[in-house]
Parts: C-alpha cells; structure tokens; sequence
C-alpha cells in the first residue's frame, strides 16, 4: 500500500502519516508550511518531506490513496495531477473510516467538552487493557500520538470535529465517520465562516443524529436543551442513554467523586464530560467501580484546564477554550474551585468567528465571573483572515468591562504587576499570544 498525504504538515494530518507508517504502509507527503510539533514528528520517523511546498512529482499512478487535508485549496497542483490521473482521493476522515469500517466506531461530538471526554474514554480502556484504535484532538499523557491505525483493534474512538473534512467534500468530518455509537456533550454555535446562522450550524448536528443507524446507540447530555431536541431525531431502533454531570465535592480544593474517589480534574464542565465518558465506557463493558477506579489518575488532556506552575497560593492554568461557551465554562470551574482566591482571565481572539463583528457580540458577559479582565488581539491576524479591522475600543464593547490588548508584550508587562498572593491566572487562547512561552512565564511571575 501505498498513500501521499497533501498537506501533511496539520496537526491531525500528519499523525495520520505516523500512524499509517507504523501499520506498514508507505507513507510520503508534502506542505507548504511545516512547524513544529508537526516537523519533529514527522522527522523522528523518516517521513518529513525533503523540502518545504508542493510537488507533484509526488503524485505517481501507483498512489493507493491520495488523502487531503483541509489546508489544501482546490488549486492545489498536486490534487490537481491526482484528478488528472484518476487516482482515488479522500478527505482525512473518509480515509480514517476505510481504515475501520469492519470496527465497532464510537465518535465524540459536540461544540464543547469533545476533546476531554475523548481523553477521558482513551484513559480508562488503556488502564483497563483494552485494545483500541483512536483519533484525539490534543496531546495525551500516556500515548506517544493524537492517532491510532491497527488491524486487530475492534474498536476505534474518534473526536468528531464539525468542521468541513476538506475543500473537495464540504460536509462536517463527523458525518464521514459513520458511528455505531455517538455521544453529543452539546451546541453552541461556532465556525461562523462555514455556518453563517446559528440554524445552519445546528443542521450539522441534526443531519448527524439521523444518520445513526437502527441499532446503534446515542449518548447525548441531558443538561443542554439544544442537545435534547437533537435525540428525538433518532431514527426508530437507535437506543438512547442520557448523562448529567457526575455527584461530587470538594474538599480543600480537591474533587471528589460521591464514592470519595479522588480526582486530578475539576470543574463542573469536566464533571459533566465525565458523566459521558463513564456512559461510553459502561456501553463498551467496563463497571462504573473499574471507570471510578481509572478516572482518579486522569490528570487532563493538553492545554485543557492544563496546570503549568504553582505555589502555595497560586496556580497558572493554560487552557484552549475560545468560543464563548468555553470561555464561560472554564472561568467558573477556576472561580469555584478556588472561591477564596482572585482570578486573571486572560483570553485571546484568535479564531475567525472569535475574529468577526457579527459573532463578538455572543462574548457578551462571559468573563465576567473572574476579577481581572483581559482580551488580546493581533491586527495582523485580521488581515491574514481577510476580516474587518476592529479596534480596541469595539472589542471592549462586545465583551463589557474588560481591559483589551493589541500587543501582547503589553499584556504580559500587565500581568507582571500584579501581586499573585492569593490569585490565579487563566490563560486562554486556540493560539499562542503571539508565540508566548505560556509554562516559562508563568514560572517567571511565581519566582516574584
């Protein structure tokens, strides 16, 4: 067998050249752009192209399969010669689909909370020994890629991105992955460029819901309305399994599980993710004991609520949320674990919805449960996106009550100032504020 990826350097696409390499295929590929951590990846294994940009020398007529990423545009020259020589191309979900089509596929989707729930599923079946196959959104401890290819795995667990699976097919990546069992954690309108309406982003998730197949199985959360109405839509034989958030309390700023179980985690966010990876994991044969058991050592997935430093009296949190429901989220998780302390909230626009007027005005309020305020963005990230330019000014008004940033040097000057004894700091961002080393400087300030 033989693929070429095009586009290799994203983040899913290129530890799914690792992963098809380590299950014997002949892997090549090519990039316009290759950063890390997809350029080490890629060269501790053999597979990083000889040269950085396309070249459809590469593009060969004994190519089994032909796999574009969602950064490639339809003038791709090397998608281009492939259509020239008829060779079959995928998207990189149908392409994760043939891989497991003869497997029991569960997908995790929703606007929120996927990427942990994932974790915390891939968590407790590798405690428990179970032999799985697996796409993830983040960096996981334990697991040495985001994806895993086997054949003798029967089962496979991916992160169902919404998102659309590549310039050639416009659907949602999850629709192409065809599960037998689905879990939904929920909605809240999001990638305002694809889905310009908050209705035509909710049809994404309704077309998923119906294409489940009779005897398949829905997991969906209980505690979001939208989410409710979506498991009504099931076809008949589909059963359903509602989750709600897990019964626990905290105990000197510990989690701890009704049973005592002690937790890594916290929040009521990752209580309720919780809830629905616990319902998968009883569907594939494991007790609620053996999850509680697994659970306590999850300590999270990358840059989800991840703890970068630390003292006596604060910590230093590095957390991707960006949309406003994650923003919401994750600043009440930190506000109510640690009632007695203050909390920075830093947050930085990055993403083009985050990024666009007609979606800033749903940022309204959702910082406002921490006690320092701060938003950041580039200028030049507008115009790399092509968007309108926003000023400082409308940014603040869109979010009410927040100090805004265009220079994150600023920022972080600002943040210097601040005296930490009893305060906590969130750093959220989908970005990196402009290439800040967010675990290095946060050891700087403690050492203040």
């Amino acid at each position: 067998m033989k693929a070429h990826l095009i586009a290799v350097g994203g983040s899913a696409m290129h530890n799914l050249a690792i992963a098809l390499y380590k299950k014997g295929i002949k892997v090549t590929g090519s990039d316009d752009e290759i950063n890390d951590p997809a350029k080490s990846n890629l060269q501790r294994y053999g597979l990083l192209p000889d040269y950085v940009g396309w070249n459809v020398d590469k593009i060969t007529p004994d190519l089994d399969a032909v796999i574009l990423g969602m950064h490639a545009r339809l003038d791709n020259p090397e998608l281009i010669r492939a259509q020239e020589l008829g060779l079959r191309i995928y998207s990189y979900p149908e392409y994760l689909y043939e891989q497991t089509k003869n497997k029991i596929r569960i997908v995790i989707a929703g606007s929120h909370g996927k990427t942990t729930i994932t974790a915390m599923i891939l968590h407790v079946l590798k405690y428990r020994n179970v032999n799985f196959d697996y796409l993830a959104g983040a960096a996981l401890e334990g697991f040495e890629t985001s994806l895993k290819l086997s054949e003798d795995a029967p089962i496979a667990i991916f992160e169902g991105d919404e998102y659309l699976a590549s310039a050639l097919d416009r659907r949602p990546k999850f629709l192409l992955y065809k599960p037998n069992i689905a879990l939904i954690s929920g909605v809240a309108w999001d990638h305002i460029n694809v889905f310009p309406t908050y209705r035509s982003y909710v049809e994404q998730f309704e077309n998923f819901v119906k294409e489940l197949p009779s005897g398949g199985s829905l997991i969906y959360c209980a505690e979001d309305d939208e989410v409710k109405k979506l498991a009504l839509l099931t076809v008949s034989g589909v059963k359903k399994f509602p989750y709600h958030t897990l019964i626990n309390f905290v105990k000197d700023g510990v989690t701890y599980l009704e049973d005592s179980t002690r937790l890594e985690v916290f929040g009521k966010h990752n209580l309720l993710n919780m809830g629905g990876a616990r319902q998968v994991c009883l569907l594939l044969g494991i007790s609620e004991a053996e999850f509680a058991e697994a659970i306590s050592s999850f300590k999270g997935a990358a840059r989800r609520l991840q703890l970068v430093a630390r003292n006596e009296t604060t910590n230093i949190y590095w957390d991707f949320a960006h949309s406003p429901s994650k923003l919401t989220a994750t600043i009440q998780a930190v506000k109510e674990q640690f009632p007695k302390r203050k909390l920075v909230a830093c947050m930085e626009l990055h993403t083009f919805s985050s990024l666009t007027k007609e979606f800033l005005k749903e940022y309204q309020g959702t910082m406002a449960k921490a006690d320092v305020r701060k938003v950041y963005f580039n200028p030049h990230v507008l115009e790399h996106k092509r968007l309108a330019a926003l000023s400082a000014e409308e940014v603040k008004n869109y979010f009410g009550n927040v100090e805004v940033y265009t220079d994150s040097a600023k920022m972080i000057d600002s943040l210097k100032e601040i005296k930490w004894e009893k305060t906590n700091l969130l750093m959220m961002s989908s970005g990196n504020f402009d290439g800040v080393n967010v675990k290095g400087f946060a050891e700087e300030l403690l050492r203040h």
